[in-house]
């Protein structure tokens, strides 16, 4: 499943930066949530955990769990044109 978001979101990371990243896409796989995150710099695959109010954004340590993520999020990307685009 892949819900398209345009929400924005603060991620701190270890060393304690905050930075800005918009929330490009939900993708949901093998019960699992992950989030696809961009800014003007960089982007970064995360994997949910936790419900509701108490929810925070882990890394994923597994490559073929970011390549199987990737890999269905082009395909949806491809078969579901963007907003405006037909």
């Amino acid at each position: 499943m892949l819900t398209m978001m345009r929400d924005v979101i603060v991620v701190q990371d270890p060393q304690g930066q905050q930075r800005e990243f918009g929330v490009e896409a939900l993708l949901e796989m093998n019960d699992q949530s992950y989030v696809l995150l961009v800014n003007e710099d960089d982007t970064l695959l995360m994997k949910v955990e936790g419900e509701g109010e108490h929810q925070e954004l882990v890394g994923i340590p597994e490559p073929y769990v970011l390549e199987s993520l990737l890999d269905a999020y082009s395909i949806a990307v491809e078969a579901a044109p963007a907003e405006g685009e037909e």
